[in-house]
């Protein structure tokens, strides 16, 4: 290859160190024959339809080892809420629709903002483990603690005041009255999402998905027990279907947590003040990541709102439940795939190996595609615009025609919405394609420098 910019050598500091090659200069930066050698050991180009099929082969088998576990555990926690809603249908239409509202609202609001600012964990841990600064991982999922639980602090009054606010947005009031009285009991569910998230995020990044898979089992199966035993056998009802909700989710939590402490001893090194620091520029990093992702998690809610201004309430939020349900099992499939792929990308980035990224993107995009096609849902992205557009421009005014204006009820509001992620999928399609993977590696690299508190030598070399 041809000489490296001056400005761009300093960008792929460290990158290999891991493996023992003294490849930094004095300055911190790799030299030139140190970016040739990183070169080499990226994915060879691909020649022919046989170099093709070799690199999808491997490609998926490293995917779907790191996605299928994952996929697992988050089908299982996926489970809590919809077993949740399962045995309180059996309570009552009522009861079903207000935990519907409480869940599919209040929670999904809050559920969505917490992945979304934890999600920044994801890219910063996978590019600090692909570059060799294991240690920092520790580091990140700490702060990520403390501006989760800050933020689940200032969401509290969302589920206090939950009756108030349905009814003000048109919720039908004995729905309201309910959903509110079950959203102040599962707040401590949303305090264990603040632990929950950054713990799994420090987990993908090292592959380390096996564990994060048999958390999630057999906590679902305590899950059922103790939905079993408190709604059935004690009869404590709606409440008794809360309590199980908030006891399981804790207890996926502090798992995951133990398992970091006592078995990840590479990337945790125990609670350090470092964690404290740059927490502003943290908080901004995670609160655009939390932007990005929310704008697709809320459009589920506002599918909810819709159907409860439809002609007996009651009946239609139950029947959306169900649907949403449904749904919500196939997608977290596409959830899986998608935490792989971060994992995947984040460590050829941090790696330096921009053609290794661009082949992993590619054969994950050919998977999800054939997935997509089969189950009529799409790849969840983080792309803020594409989102706004596809989501709130064109797929709820079309629901909103098909559902009100033409008569359609639920079905047409749930057309609208699969409209609207086929059009986000074009377009995915076609920004992946046209992406620089090769600036995106340089990036990536100066991103593991600012974040590894190597500030300074990215000043000097810049």
């Amino acid at each position: 290859m041809g000489t490296v910019p001056m400005d761009q050598q300093p960008l792929l500091h460290n990158v290999g160190e891991e493996k023992g090659r003294p490849w930094r200069s004095k300055g911190g930066g790799m030299t030139v024959a140190a970016v040739e050698a990183v070169e080499k050991e990226d994915s060879p180009p691909v020649r022919g339809l046989r170099d093709a099929w070799e690199l999808f082969g491997a490609e998926s088998k490293r995917l779907w080892c790191i996605g299928a576990p994952i996929a697992f555990n988050i089908i299982c926690l996926y489970g809590f809420s919809s077993s949740t809603q399962i045995f309180v249908g059996h309570i009552g239409n009522l009861e079903l629709s207000a935990v519907a509202v409480a869940l599919n609202v209040i929670s999904t609001f809050s559920f969505g903002f917490l992945l979304g600012m934890g999600s920044a964990l994801e890219t910063l841990c996978g590019q600090a483990f692909g570059a060799g600064q294991v240690e920092m991982l520790g580091v990140y999922m700490q702060r990520s603690w403390i501006i989760l639980v800050a933020a689940a602090i200032l969401m509290c009054p969302l589920y206090l005041f939950a009756a108030p606010l349905l009814k003000l947005i048109g919720q039908q009031d004995e729905i309201a009255e309910l959903a509110g009285k079950f959203a102040v009991s599962i707040i401590p569910q949303m305090f264990a999402l603040a632990i929950n998230f950054p713990a799994q995020k420090f987990l993908q990044a090292q592959s380390k998905v096996v564990a994060l898979a048999w958390i999630g089992f057999l906590v679902l199966l305590l899950h059922v027990a103790l939905l079993s035993l408190f709604v059935f056998v004690l009869g404590w009802g709606l409440w008794g279907a809360a309590a199980a909700y908030d006891i399981s989710a804790w207890l996926v939590s502090l798992a995951q947590v133990a398992y970091i402490v006592g078995w990840c001893k590479d990337g945790w090194t125990g609670l350090s003040w470092t964690a404290f620091r740059d927490l502003w520029a943290f908080v901004r990093l995670s609160f655009a990541s939390a932007v990005m992702l929310c704008l697709e998690i809320w459009y589920m809610m506002i599918l909810t709102v819709l159907t409860g201004h439809l002609d007996d309430a009651e009946i239609a939020v139950g029947s959306i439940a169900i649907c949403m349900n449904i749904n919500g099992w196939e997608g977290m499939l596409f959830i899986g795939l998608n935490a792989a792929i971060s994992v995947r990308v984040s460590n050829e980035l941090g790696s330096g190996r921009a053609r290794a990224t661009k082949y992993a993107v590619a054969v994950v995009l050919v998977q999800s595609f054939a997935i997509g096609l089969l189950f009529m849902i799409t790849i969840l992205a983080l792309v803020a615009y594409i989102n706004l557009g596809c989501y709130y421009i064109f797929g709820l005014p079309l629901g909103f025609l098909m559902g009100y204006l033409l008569h359609w009820g639920v079905q047409g509001i749930w057309l609208g919405m699969l409209c609207g992620t086929l059009v986000q999928t074009l377009i995915l399609l076609f920004i992946i394609w046209k992406t620089d993977w090769k600036s995106e590696a340089a990036q990536a690299a100066e991103r593991v420098l600012l974040w590894g508190g190597q500030e300074e030598d990215l000043k000097g070399h810049a």
